[in-house]
């Protein structure tokens, strides 16, 4: 079985996949300041509790965007799992063509979300990913990781209200009943929630027309069902693409490295 871990500013995720088959995953809070212990401590908790046997895991891949962390998450895997893990970055042969600039400055996530839209859902293909950023990626005919857009996550908006205007509270993020506010609550909720809306439907146009294809739209991360019910483009919710991202990472290296004999 494979241990898949996607660490983000906000949440941590992991998935358990036996064979193609992603047979268990969670969710967790990011906390920077976790020991290996207590990392280790949790995953053995939610394996317990999940019926699964720690033991039977016989590899670990990890996307990390919170450098701090990695050196936590490889000590956790190798004490507690006995498994080296393998860190996806730009240099890891993922059979995709990086034309960003320079490559070093594209996310592992973006890298992982990427691999898993082309094997998903083909190319030419725009994936958006609603986590701390909103990052949009672009994948063109070739199965090429072109570049993308990264904007504040809606999260940060919403708190950026509630922290430089005095007189206006923190709200849920959710879907108003209708656009005109006859709340304070419910005017922030129908900027927040259409304006984020707009932005999303506004950018994935423009990527559109200068991809000059019909690419398939597919979102995931946490808000992606929510602004997926607003937004007039994305076609796919995949709220599993990190995770088999992974997947299809470890398999190819793994593949590479018995083929050549490592």
């Amino acid at each position: 079985m494979l241990l898949v871990v996607d660490v983000g500013n906000t949440n941590t995720s992991l998935g358990v996949y036996e064979g193609a088959e992603l047979i268990r995953h969670w969710r967790l809070t990011t906390v920077r300041v976790r020991t290996v212990d207590e990392y280790g401590v949790y995953a053995r908790n939610l394996f317990e509790f999940a019926g699964i046997d720690f033991k039977a895991i016989t590899g670990i891949a990890v996307a990390s965007v919170v450098p701090p962390l990695n050196f936590v998450v490889r000590r956790m895997s190798e004490q507690y799992f006995n498994h080296s893990p393998l860190f996806v970055d730009h240099t890891t042969d993922t059979g995709m063509r990086i034309l960003y600039e320079p490559p070093s400055d594209v996310g592992a996530d973006r890298i992982v979300d990427a691999v898993a839209a082309i094997h998903r859902y083909g190319a030419p293909c725009i994936v958006v990913d609603f986590g701390t950023a909103t990052t949009f990626d672009a994948i063109n005919q070739q199965g090429e990781y072109m570049g993308g857009v990264i904007t504040p996550g809606i999260t940060i908006s919403a708190d950026a209200l509630f922290a430089r205007a005095a007189r206006l509270p923190r709200v849920e993020i959710k879907r108003p009943q209708a656009v005109i506010g006859s709340s304070t609550v419910g005017s922030m909720q129908s900027g927040l929630y259409y304006g984020y809306v707009g932005l999303v439907d506004g950018i994935l146009r423009r990527m559109t027309t200068e991809l000059n294809d019909s690419p398939h739209i597919v979102a995931t991360g946490g808000l992606a069902p929510l602004i997926a019910k607003g937004s007039e483009l994305i076609e796919t919710v995949d709220d599993t693409l990190t995770l088999e991202g992974l997947r299809l990472i470890y398999e190819k290296a793994v593949k590479g490295s018995l083929e050549s004999g490592v």
